[in-house]
């Protein structure tokens, strides 16, 4: 099998992130325009309709189109996730602390400082509390889109830092979806959720490079988490840790990632977003943009993540504690940070978990979409007008 460098693997994923992230971009505006429109009803209608699945008397489910495509759609976007994050750390970026250390600041500014906004703003309204985590969260797909749209302009070592960042964002979203948005535990299906994930632990012990009985393994496990009360996502992130990188001359998972990026990036993101981003404006006016939790989200995203972002990496290339890349300026680090506070997919899935009240859910897809559209424009416009020979931040650090 051929193998690719860093290098090719880098620019692959950014390719497929970048033009999945226009599609994204698509999948949101349509879904917009029809909650907009004469077909509000029949686009509610449509993810109302219930789905039922069943094998005899052992299993059965039965949700709603939108919590199918929320629960299970989104379990191979973790999938994905957790195949990403495991070769980072196992032979990419996040191999050593020398490269790991620059992304994991950043990541951990602009996951603090947006859910610190966010609380400060929600602190007379302790029902909207629980959706601290709602402006951590960074949108991979919608960032590197738009960053394709500046081309040559943004230099690739913007693109990987952004990547990394993005990255240990979500290894942050995970861990916080497992910690704070998991309740009615079922120690039971808990329990039998091990059987599966002992089985392809064997199976990795055993370099079974074959990836159809890690599928057949983590669909069993998908259903356990599912009964189990924690969410059934996390079942993705579980069994990708199990895919082996190398065994002989066989790389399962990097043939299943390249073999995945254009289902997750065209297909299953897309319906997620146009499945969540449709909200209603009718009778919404600025007061319900000023409300606590929609302000609270919007403000997170657009000046937590600034602040965080690049105040990480400020403070860090300051105390030596991690090196800016040579070709990046400062002025191209505060455009990233910008371009972090579009949330948009994480934010949303996190937005459906902390609340049940359609009011709140509403004011969650304000904000995110708020949020996110301002972080762009001004993210975009920092690095569009930003010039190629700027002076590099390591030597203004210096």
């Amino acid at each position: 099998m051929t193998r690719f460098s860093a290098t090719q693997r880098l620019r692959a994923f950014i390719a497929s992130e970048s033009a999945g992230g226009i599609v994204l971009i698509i999948a949101a505006a349509i879904a917009l325009v029809i909650a907009n429109s004469a077909f509000l009803g029949g686009y509610q209608s449509l993810l109302d309709t219930p789905v039922v699945f069943s094998a005899g008397d052992l299993v059965s489910i039965d949700k709603p189109l939108l919590l199918w495509i929320n629960d299970g759609l989104m379990a191979l976007f973790f999938f994905l996730i957790g195949l990403e994050v495991k070769r980072e750390i196992v032979t990419g970026q996040l191999r050593s602390w020398k490269q790991a250390s620059l992304p994991v600041y950043a990541a951990l500014g602009g996951m603090i400082v947006p859910a610190l906004v966010f609380v400060a703003i929600n602190s007379g309204s302790p029902e909207n509390v629980r959706g601290w985590a709602i402006p951590a969260a960074t949108d991979i797909a919608f960032a590197l889109g738009l960053l394709a749209l500046l081309g040559k302009r943004v230099p690739v070592a913007l693109k990987a830092l952004l990547l990394a960042i993005a990255i240990i964002d979500d290894i942050g979203a995970i861990a916080i979806i497992a910690l704070f948005y998991t309740e009615n535990m079922n120690l039971a299906a808990l329990a039998l959720a091990l059987v599966p994930a002992a089985g392809m632990l064997l199976l990795n012990r055993a370099g079974v490079a074959r990836t159809i009985p890690y599928f057949l393994l983590g669909a069993f496990l998908w259903v356990c988490v599912l009964k189990s009360g924690v969410h059934a996502t996390l079942a993705g992130v579980i069994t990708a840790m199990f895919v082996p990188i190398e065994t002989g001359k066989e790389r399962p998972l990097e043939r299943l990632e390249h073999a995945l990026h254009p289902w997750v990036a065209f297909l299953i993101l897309p319906i997620f977003a146009f499945a969540n981003a449709g909200v209603s404006f009718a009778g919404a006016g600025l007061d319900a943009l000023l409300a606590p939790l929609s302000l609270g989200i919007a403000a997170g995203l657009v000046v937590g993540k600034q602040i965080g972002v690049f105040g990480a990496c400020w403070l860090a290339a300051k105390t030596g504690l991690a090196t800016i890349p040579r070709e990046v300026s400062w002025r191209h680090i505060y455009g990233l940070a910008c371009l972090a506070g579009i949330g948009f997919t994480m934010s949303l899935f996190i937005g459906g978990l902390a609340f049940i009240d359609p009011a709140q859910i509403d004011a969650v897809k304000m904000g995110v979409l708020s949020g996110s559209l301002i972080s762009a424009i001004i993210g975009m416009v920092v690095l569009a007008t930003a010039p190629r020979g700027a002076i590099t931040a390591k030597r203004i650090a210096a």
